[in-house]
């Protein structure tokens, strides 16, 4: 993604986790994502979301370029807290024209019972690529 989108590459994500149908990213603390009152902010939240999201279709169709973000909702639960933030994706459901997915994120050092965000998004699939998607349906 970072080869794609340069901006991604500003965040310093790190993945923890990669399999099939799920993705597990650390999103590091740093001055620019910092909000005042000490907490991380909603922006940076929905780019950890957004990409991971990203990550997940590809764990499960590989790399498509043109697979676009249609629905990203955010529920912020709590304040985070200015530390690094942990999420945790996986797919929910593999259309042949849509992915449907959701996300809890956590701070750091706690764990995804104390979540400070759920996010739920949908990714339109390229019409090129859903005749690869193995029992697909949309």
């Amino acid at each position: 993604m970072r080869d794609q989108v340069p901006y991604v590459g500003r965040l310093g994500i790190e993945i923890m986790g990669w399999e099939r149908g799920k993705v597990t990213l650390r999103l590091p603390p740093s001055e620019e994502i910092l909000r005042p009152g000490g907490t991380i902010c909603g922006p940076a939240m929905f780019g950890l979301a957004d990409i991971a999201f990203y990550g997940v279709i590809m764990s499960l169709i590989g790399r498509v370029e043109l697979a676009v973000t249609t629905d990203l909702n955010m529920h912020f639960l709590r304040r985070p807290k200015p530390v690094a933030l942990i999420g945790e994706a996986r797919c929910l459901k593999m259309g042949a024209k849509l992915a449907i997915g959701d996300m809890l994120i956590w701070s750091e050092g706690e764990g995804p019972d104390r979540a400070v965000a759920h996010a739920v998004g949908t990714y339109a699939l390229p019409p090129d690529r859903s005749a690869q998607v193995l029992g697909a349906e949309s």
